[in-house]
């Protein structure tokens, strides 16, 4: 009897357990086919295209390529495929500072002409905080390359402007947007000096000092800061935009060069690396991270609002923004999330870390009619069951 009763138990226990790994695996399941129907028909094997990555408690769930890397050799894109990151390169600049400032080798509080003592006297008053977090006001560059008068020959996809070529448009004005710290504008300025300061402080190039302190200890061997010329991207998918219902190649313009704001080319497969990087605290410890998790506030302790040029396009123009350095701060759905988008010239993208949940989402595209932040936030939604 009690061999019988023990049998019995045993079988319990074991159809149970069978229960709650057929439930789990339907989940799975259901889950994957659900965040496959969110990409299918996006991208073909004759269309450039997009890599997602979802990542659930430090775990790759799901990790795809569609279309293809270019439209010569049309190589499928995978999780290794590289993307320019456009200004999802920020983090990584803000990154570099935060060390240099860990190393004891800069300050938040270190004014711009203590790095650059010939910068005009409107940088006197501009911190290493303030380009960090938006609040410098320096001039947008791209607007100076329209009116600079004394360039020879114009910045052209051929003829790029360089970091270099930026300061000195910079050191040529006389005075700022505004006052620092008193208004939130985002400025790709800015964090072209963030990687000129980097260099500066460290004595390396800043595609030198992201390798030797970032990419290359996390084991991200195929993320880089590219400099035509001088390094190669390995397994690079071509910008595109579609003009008269076809893809053409559109992969360089005139700030294609720049780094610090927007140089770094990476894939899905390092990204999840440097996503464990940031939930363990492998560079910098959570006290030493939380700098770059606080919202910026204006003097009088409100939150600011994105102040924006005449003609500016962006949706986030006149919001209030929450930024910290390198990363957008502000929740969906009452998640906490740390976030940024990038955009340029063939190429869009999407990072989104929902820190509470322990959920990352990657979208690289290599093309320029796809919106990842709005594919990302799709995928989110099946996590938090929010309305479609």
């Amino acid at each position: 009897m009690r061999n019988t009763l023990i049998g019995v138990m045993i079988f319990v226990v074991f159809a149970a357990l069978l229960r709650a790994y057929g439930d789990g695996k339907d989940v799975s399941s259901t889950r994957e086919q659900e965040l496959e129907r969110i990409f299918e028909g996006v991208a073909n094997d004759q269309s450039p295209g997009l890599a997602v990555l979802v990542r659930e408690n430090g775990h790759t769930v799901f990790e795809r390529g569609y279309g293809v890397k270019d439209l010569q050799s049309r190589r499928a894109i995978d999780a290794r495929t590289n993307f320019r990151l456009a200004s999802c390169t920020k983090q990584f600049t803000a990154m570099a500072i935060m060390l240099l400032v860990h190393n004891g080798k800069l300050r938040y509080d270190e004014r711009l002409t203590e790095v650059f003592p010939e910068f005009p006297s409107y940088g006197e008053a501009i911190t290493i905080r303030n380009l960090l977090n938006h609040t410098s006001g320096l001039p947008d560059y791209e607007s100076l390359m329209d009116e600079a008068s004394n360039v020879k020959v114009p910045w052209t996809e051929d003829h790029q402007i360089h970091d270099a070529d930026v300061l000195k448009l910079l050191e040529a004005q006389k005075h700022g947007k505004f006052s620092p710290g008193a208004q939130w504008s985002y400025s790709n300025s800015g964090y072209v000096v963030l990687g000129l300061i980097v260099a500066k402080a460290s004595g390396e190039s800043f595609p030198d000092f992201l390798h030797d302190r970032i990419f290359a200890p996390l084991g991200m061997n195929d993320t880089l800061a590219y400099i035509k010329g001088t390094n190669q991207v390995p397994h690079r998918a071509y910008g595109h935009s579609r003009k008269r219902n076809r893809f053409v190649q559109t992969d360089q313009s005139a700030t294609s060069a720049t780094l610090g704001d927007g140089g770094v080319y990476s894939n899905v497969e390092d990204l999840s690396k440097w996503d464990d990087a940031l939930a363990h605290h492998t560079l910098l410890d959570a006290t030493e991270m939380q700098p770059a998790l606080t919202p910026v506030k204006l003097p009088d302790g409100s939150t600011p609002s994105w102040a924006s040029d005449p003609g500016d396009e962006d949706p986030q123009a006149g919001k209030p923004v929450l930024y910290g350095f390198g990363w957008f701060l502000d929740d969906y759905h009452g998640e906490r999330r740390m976030w940024h988008y990038g955009e340029t010239t063939g190429f869009r993208a999407a990072i989104d870390r929902f820190t509470n949940n322990k959920l990352t989402i990657v979208i690289l595209c290599n093309r320029s009619d796809l919106n990842p932040e709005i594919l990302a936030l799709r995928v989110a939604d099946l996590y938090f069951s929010a309305p479609h």
